[in-house]
C-alpha cells in the first residue's frame, strides 16, 4: 500500500499539534518501520524546510529534512506535474501540484486534514484517523 502524507500531517508531528499529533505519530511509525510505502511530495519537503527554518534555524531545518528523507520516498516534480496541476484538481495550486505528483506516482491514498484541497481527486483521500482505522482492518 502506497500513501502520501500531506504537508499538514508532517507539521502536526513536528509541531506536536493537538489533537492531531497522535495520528501523525502513528503514520510516521508505520512509515519508519516500512509497514507502508510512504511518500512526501517534493514540494512539501521545500515547504517544511522553509517553515522549520523560520521557526527554528537552518541547521535544525536541515536535520529535520534529513530525517524525513530517511523515512519517506519522494514523489517527483517535473514539467508534466506542473502542467497537470494548472488544469487538475482544484483552486489551490500547491494542493494541485501534490495531487498531480501523487497521481503520476500511482499512490493509493493521500493522507490529509485538508480534504477540500483534494475534493476532485481521483486518488482516495483520508484523514489520518480514517486511514489508520482502514489499515488496522486490513492487517
Amino acid at each position: 500500500m502506497k500513501i502520501l502524507l500531506d504537508t499538514n500531517i508532517v507539521l502536526d508531528l513536528l509541531l506536536e499539534r493537538e489533537p492531531y499529533f497522535k495520528g501523525a505519530k502513528e503514520l510516521f511509525i508505520l512509515a519508519e518501520t516500512k509497514k507502508l510505502k510512504a511518500y512526501l511530495s517534493a514540494s512539501s519537503i521545500a515547504t517544511i524546510h522553509y517553515l522549520t527554518m523560520k521557526a527554528l534555524n537552518k541547521k535544525e531545518a536541515d536535520k529535520i529534512i534529513d530525517m524525513l528523507l530517511k523515512i519517506f520516498l519522494v514523489t517527483p516534480l517535473d514539467k508534466i506535474v506542473f502542467i497537470e496541476a494548472i488544469y487538475n484538481n482544484g483552486t489551490d495550486f500547491e494542493d494541485s501540484v501534490i495531487y498531480s505528483s501523487v497521481f503520476n506516482s500511482n499512490i493509493d491514498y493521500i493522507i490529509t486534514r485538508d480534504k477540500k484541497g483534494f475534493k476532485n481527486s481521483k486518488v482516495k483521500t483520508l484523514d489520518p484517523n480514517s486511514f489508520l482505522a482502514l489499515y488496522n482492518e486490513i492487517i
